[in-house]
């Protein structure tokens, strides 16, 4: 007689393993099938004696992120601050601009009010947004019927701007302004607390990262349910046809639960076949939602050069031939390692996907050299990537994105349960969406409708806010607060 499990979650990544560890708590009788030979799913921590760890795939952590940084006390992880002391750097038209804050020098005032009014513009269009129903939003049809690259032109009057608006849209949610609605990416900046939260380092989204690597919150999830979670189980059958739920997996074998969550992107749903098949808007919104494209690369050096230089490691390339858009300092906060992380974006990491790996970390040396105006960064020690495009139980990274015209007309739908199968995953998510933090709100939400239909819960106990969570535990880089600040 097969065992018949109380929920069936689909994905080990920290929306799944977040949705097991409730229900596990709960008493419940849970499995977790994970398709990969690893836990994590966007986040994953490469561990080797050139780099002692490092996160290849989703790794920051900041303020109003409560429920990741809830989680991460919880199991012992510490966080620190990413390396901030010192100017940053726009590279722009073949020269480079050093700078402090979080706009690019503009020397031209008309230019300093443009990118004023792009970010101000775009929050105070957001704010008319309902968090957990932009479809609902007053000008919801208009809105996204528009692309991001038609808002910016509407919005910019200046090539700079317009330039600085579109590294902000790839930089943002790896994909170009033409292929996202405007109504997602305003509610997605709102959600995570507006331009200067998302784009932040100090007091943002970027502010901190984790001792040991991001990996950990989902190893230690892991380890926590211990049999619970069985990996390289990919799902392709889902029943719902009789009494319980069957899932089959590649490997052939079948599980059966009361209740099924699916934390995997939306579009890898495709993989599974349906018995009854999925409602016709719910299958619409799965075949249209592709995923952003990037490669993380993260080149280390002898010595972090860059902070000799005043630099703090933070540069914004807007030149069309550089593979990177965008770095951060990435050295250890025992300052041991020392490493720029880079991101290749959107259409970039397709054009850079051609060359082989040693002639990626070629270019973006050259680049490095060209931008920062020094031969060392010519000469790494070691060289490190990940090419999330070509995953195939992720898709591509960071997140899922709405293309003009899809969240009106099918959006209503992406967390609206379809017979016993619940839906998690960070694009599901009402509070920073994309992100670790929108993970794991997803998954404890899933989490709660199920225990709320199983009788345990009242529903008002589905959606539970979270209390401000202040960062203890944590080791701080040596630096000086710098301030980003869009205001």
């Amino acid at each position: 007689m097969r065992d018949t499990y109380d929920v069936i979650v689909i994905g080990g990544g920290i929306s799944g393993l977040s949705a097991a560890k409730l229900l596990t708590e709960a008493g419940l009788h849970v499995i977790v099938l994970e398709a990969q030979n690893r836990v994590g799913g966007r986040t994953h921590t490469i561990r080797n004696k050139e780099v002692q760890y490092v996160d290849v795939g989703g790794a920051y952590v900041g303020p109003t992120q409560n429920r990741l940084l809830r989680m991460a006390k919880e199991l012992g992880i510490a966080t620190y601050k990413v390396y901030l002391n010192g100017h940053l750097l726009q590279h722009t038209k073949g020269k480079s601009y050093k700078f402090l804050g979080a706009f690019p020098p503009a020397y031209n005032p008309l230019v300093f009010l443009d990118y004023n009014n792009f970010m101000r513009t775009m929050d105070q269009w957001g704010s008319e947004i309902p968090a957990d129903a932009p479809w609902k939003a007053p000008h919801a049809k208009d809105w996204d019927k528009m692309s991001m690259k038609e808002f910016i032109h509407k919005v910019c009057w200046t090539s700079a701007a317009r330039r600085f608006a579109e590294l902000f849209v790839n930089l943002v949610v790896t994909a170009e302004t033409q292929q996202v609605s405007t109504l997602w990416f305003l509610w997605y900046v709102r959600i995570c607390g507006g331009t200067t939260r998302i784009f932040s380092t100090d007091n943002g989204g970027q502010e901190r990262k984790f001792v040991g690597g991001s990996g950990q919150i989902s190893e230690k999830i892991m380890a926590h349910l211990q049999d619970r979670v069985k990996l390289e189980r990919p799902v392709i059958r889902l029943d719902q046809s009789g009494e319980v739920v069957i899932v089959e997996t590649l490997n052939r074998e079948v599980y059966q639960s009361k209740f099924v969550i699916s934390a995997i992107p939306p579009i890898l749903t495709t993989k599974i076949h349906f018995n009854p098949e999925l409602p016709s808007v719910r299958n619409q919104l799965i075949h249209r939602l592709p995923m952003g494209s990037v490669i993380k690369c993260m080149v280390y050096y002898k010595e972090a050069f860059w902070r000799k230089m005043g630099l703090c490691g933070c540069m914004m390339i807007e030149d069309e031939d550089t593979p990177i858009g965008f770095t951060l300092d990435d050295t250890k906060p025992d300052g041991s390692a020392p490493a720029l992380i880079g991101f290749i974006l959107s259409r970039k990491a397709s054009l850079f996907a051609s060359l082989t790996k040693e002639e990626r970390k070629r270019k973006i040396c050259e680049y490095y050299a060209k931008v920062m105006g020094t031969e060392e960064a010519l000469h790494p020690v070691h060289y490190e990537e990940k090419d999330w495009c070509k995953e195939q139980y992720s898709g591509g990274c960071y997140t899922a994105y709405f293309p003009p015209g899809i969240m009106s007309q099918f959006g209503s739908v992406i967390r609206k349960p379809v017979g016993r199968l619940y839906f998690a995953g960070t694009e599901t998510a009402t509070v920073w969406s994309g992100y670790m933090e929108g993970a794991i709100e997803a998954g404890e939400r899933a989490a709660r409708e199920i225990m709320c239909r199983m009788g345990l819960i009242g529903e008002d106990q589905i959606w539970v806010s979270e209390p401000e969570s202040t960062v203890s535990s944590t080791r701080e880089n040596k630096q000086t607060k710098h301030l980003y600040d869009f205001g």
